[in-house]
């Protein structure tokens, strides 16, 4: 009888997976043409070599973070407990991404923080805090950080907060997300060479998501890197999800004039009051529209 495993996936690469069990890295595929795994996801495995095995099952995630445009989804970790966006002083992030990712992480029922990068670049830094200042009104916090001029402190500030945690840093290119992940799992960049070259991936290393086991800070730690991207489609947010996913609507859910109002046009609507009165910024409200939008275009 073939052995059988549980395991983690550790990193993703079209229908490639590589997983992780007592130490023992698995090269998986699935059975068939499924390609629901995701990074982080708890599977069963049915090995068919030493280091290499199918897919049978994948355990009930706690939690499953994706984007999705109108036409397919793409998983990008599961069984997260928070998410952490990158942002920095330069080169200039959008809020949209921003935005979104933070839409996700509420959707999803995942503790979201922003990571300002690059607090060195003292220019930029007074515009880049009014930038994020808004998040922080919402109550999503923010560290400020610099990977590169005061690696010491950074590892200080973000290490406490990994401790027992599942995490995922997201953000643009260019933000220094690789700087964090180098700093905070020093092993990484061979980590990285040895997934590439079982995965056989080529050169590419960030074109992949990777799940870094973090067992100095307790059982449970991991940080997850994913690839920089510049969109964040959620088109698989439903009109009730959506609401609920913006946090400054909750206090006006349920006051408005009609029970089934979309916060769009509709009269004696409490959102658009508390939208005119300055109690929810206009940019949070013209996301939520184009994401109700979104929602209604999907194709799959």
């Amino acid at each position: 009888m073939s052995e059988k495993r549980t395991a983690t996936i550790i990193a993703a690469h079209g229908r490639h997976y590589l997983a992780e069990s007592d130490g023992l890295k698995l090269q998986c595929v699935t059975r068939g043409k499924k390609t629901n795994v995701a990074v982080g996801d708890i599977v069963h495995i049915t090995l068919t070599s030493a280091d290499q095995g199918v897919i049978d099952k994948i355990e009930e995630r706690k939690t499953l973070l994706y984007r999705s445009d109108q036409y397919k989804s793409k998983l990008l970790a599961a069984n997260l407990t928070q998410l952490f966006i990158v942002v920095a002083t330069e080169p200039g992030f959008t809020d949209d991404l921003v935005s979104r990712a933070l839409v996700a992480a509420e959707a999803a029922g995942i503790k979201a923080h922003l990571i300002l990068n690059k607090t060195d670049v003292v220019a930029a830094l007074p515009r880049t805090r009014e930038r994020v200042a808004p998040y922080a009104a919402l109550g999503y916090p923010v560290h400020e950080v610099s990977a590169t001029a005061q690696p010491e402190d950074t590892i200080a500030t973000l290490r406490p907060l990994l401790a027992g945690q599942s995490s995922i840093l997201i953000g643009q290119s260019g933000m220094g997300k690789s700087s964090l992940i180098n700093l905070l799992v020093p092993e990484a960049d061979i980590a990285t060479r040895e997934i590439s070259a079982a995965l056989d991936t080529g050169k590419h290393t960030t074109t992949f998501t990777r799940l870094y086991t973090l067992p100095d800070l307790g059982p449970e730690s991991a940080i997850i890197d994913s690839p920089g991207f510049q969109e964040f489609g959620l088109y698989h947010l439903s009109e009730g999800m959506l609401e609920r996913a913006f946090v400054e609507f909750e206090p006006y859910l349920g006051h408005c004039k009609f029970y089934n109002c979309r916060h769009l046009i509709e009269p004696q609507c409490a959102v658009l009051a508390a939208v005119e009165e300055g109690k929810i910024a206009k940019m949070r409200h013209t996301l939520y529209a184009q994401l109700l939008h979104e929602s209604s275009q999907t194709l799959y």
